[in-house]
């Protein structure tokens, strides 16, 4: 098959088909027929993520919550990052939904900078936001992670609930194994983070499940400026 004739059956209607389709690779043992039917699948969903995120300039991920609205302080915050990290030249990728996410999109696009979203189909919460230069909509949830971490080189972590910590822990393990580079995680949001600073610190290094060097694989800053420095620092090294 063509790279042409790929492309096209990773098009638009790749979505409609894929509905339901996670689940049903994950609901246990199945016959070697279906799980290489769902590879292939897969293969065609990451293919038109490719297609669709062909990035020249330097991509900055934003991990945040859903669910804080406009005119919360961490979406304000949210927003002058974005649009910071878009004045300085990045390109701004989220989740492409709500709160958040909508936030750093919507400081990038105000700022004239290349907003990009790579959305999850979810019964609640996800939607696309309306700021987005680029958007691509995905079923399954890990081929989506590849595609928030494979163009960027620098993650802000804002505050949010498992699917952001989970995001951001996968980053941080990629690094700690060598699969990543040693790009910038920053985690912004202030006292959101102070807990888990404590448990990283008094619970995994204290009994050894990290050592000193990896607990510095995470910087808090204090503010979106401090964040877009500890960023361009960590590019430039």
């Amino acid at each position: 098959m063509t790279p042409d004739e790929l492309s096209k059956l990773a098009g638009d209607d790749l979505l409609q088909s894929l509905k339901g389709a996670e689940k049903s690779f994950l609901k246990g043992r199945r016959s070697r027929g279906d799980d290489l039917e769902s590879a292939v699948r897969v293969f065609l969903e990451m293919l038109r993520g490719f297609e669709e995120l062909d990035l020249v300039k330097r991509c900055v991920t934003v991990f945040g919550s859903a669910r804080f609205p406009s005119g919360h302080p961490y979406y304000e915050q949210a927003y002058q990052v974005g649009r910071l990290l878009a004045e300085r030249g990045f390109a701004v990728m989220t989740g492409g939904g709500p709160g958040l996410m909508e936030a750093a999109n919507k400081g990038a696009r105000e700022a004239g900078g290349c907003s990009i979203g790579c959305n999850i189909r979810l019964p609640l919460e996800q939607r696309p936001n309306p700021y987005l230069d680029r958007f691509v909509e995905f079923e399954h949830f890990f081929v989506r992670k590849v595609m928030l971490v494979k163009y960027s080189t620098a993650f802000v972590v804002m505050p949010g609930g498992f699917g952001t910590l989970d995001e951001a822990f996968e980053v941080v393990t990629l690094i700690q194994t060598g699969k990543l580079e040693s790009f910038p995680v920053v985690a912004l949001g202030g006292e959101f983070w102070a807990e888990m600073e404590e448990f990283l610190r008094n619970s995994m290094l204290s009994e050894g499940t990290i050592n000193e060097a990896e607990l510095n694989l995470i910087s808090v800053a204090k503010n979106p400026a401090h964040a877009l420095e500890l960023i361009e620092a960590g590019c430039q090294a």
